[in-house]
C-alpha cells in the first residue's frame, strides 16, 4: 500500500480518535476552538513528521493483521469445499498429509510457469496432495479448456491432460485443447459432448463461488493450510508453507 493511500485511510481515523463524537464536539467547542484544535493537530504533524509515518505504519500493520485474520477464518470455514470436494481432481498423493489447493487457468502464463515447480514439489515430497480447482477467468478458450479437463477426469486421464496442456508450446485455444485430448488417447468428439454437461456447469459455478468467498480474483492462487498464496510461487516458498502446515 502506498504512503499516500495509507495517509488518506489514516486521517479519518485520527479525526475519530481526536473528536470521537462530532455531535458532542460541536456542542462542546466553538468554531474558533475547533479551528484551534485543527491547527494544533496540523502543526504537531508538520513539526513531527516521523509521528505521522509511525502512525501510518502502525495502521498498515493493523490492517494487514485484520486481512490475514479474515482470510484465515474464511479458509477454515470453507476447508471441506477446498480440500475434500470429490469433483475436484487430485494430483500427487491422494492420501497425503498436507493439501495444496490451486485455483488456476490453462491460459494463465503464471500458472504455466508454476506448473513444473509443483511437479518438482510433489516429486520430492511424497506426502503432498494437490487439489486442482478449475478457475477459468481469461476468456472463452479458458472456459472451454476447463470444461474439457473436467470431462477428461471422468476417464481417469486428468493428470495426463493437465500436464500436456501446460507443456504446450503454442497459445491455448479450442483446437489445441482438442489435440491434447486426442494425444492422450481419448475421442475429442465424445469428450466435447461430455464437457457440455450440466454437471460441469455446477462444478465451475462452485469454483467461482468459492473463489469469491476467499477473495481470490486472479490465477494462480494457492491455499496451503492457513495460508493463501497468490501469484507464481517459488519452490522454497512452497516447501516452507508445506512445512508450516505439517507442523500445524
Amino acid at each position: 500500500m502506498s504512503f499516500r493511500r495509507s495517509l488518506l485511510l489514516l486521517l479519518p481515523l485520527l479525526a475519530l480518535v481526536l473528536l470521537p463524537d462530532r455531535g458532542q464536539a460541536a456542542d462542546a467547542l466553538t468554531q474558533a476552538q475547533t479551528d484551534q484544535v485543527n491547527k494544533l493537530i496540523h502543526d504537531y504533524f508538520m513539526n513531527n513528521p516521523k509521528a505521522l509515518i509511525d502512525a501510518v505504519e502502525h495502521a498498515e500493520a493493523s490492517m494487514k493483521d485484520d486481512e490475514q485474520n479474515q482470510a484465515k477464518v474464511a479458509l477454515e470455514s470453507h476447508r471441506e469445499e477446498l480440500e475434500q470436494d470429490p469433483t475436484s481432481p487430485v494430483l500427487g498423493n491422494p492420501k497425503g498429509d498436507v493439501t495444496i489447493v490451486e485455483f488456476f487457468d490453462y491460459r494463465c502464463p503464471y500458472c504455466k510457469l508454476t506448473a513444473p515447480t509443483l511437479q518438482t514439489l510433489i516429486g520430492q515430497d511424497a506426502k503432498v496432495r494437490l487439489v486442482m480447482k478449475e478457475f477459468p477467468i481469461l476468456g472463452k478458450e479458458s472456459v472451454f479448456a476447463s470444461r474439457i479437463a473436467l470431462a477428461v477426469k471422468k476417464h481417469g486421464k486428468y493428470a495426463e491432460f493437465h500436464l500436456a496442456m501446460f507443456a504446450l508450446k503454442t497459445k491455448v485455444d479450442d483446437a489445441q485443447t482438442l489435440e491434447v485430448v486426442k494425444a492422450i488417447g481419448l475421442d475429442p468428439a465424445q469428450i466435447q459432448k461430455e464437457a457440455d454437461g450440466a454437471d460441469i456447469d455446477a462444478i465451475l459455478k462452485q469454483n467461482y463461488d468459492l473463489a469469491k468467498q476467499l477473495n481470490v480474483s486472479g490465477t494462480p492462487a494457492f491455499v496451503i493450510g492457513d495460508a493463501l498464496l497468490p501469484g507464481a510461487v517459488e519452490l522454497k516458498d512452497f516447501q516452507d508453507a508445506v512445512a508450516t502446515a505439517r507442523k500445524g
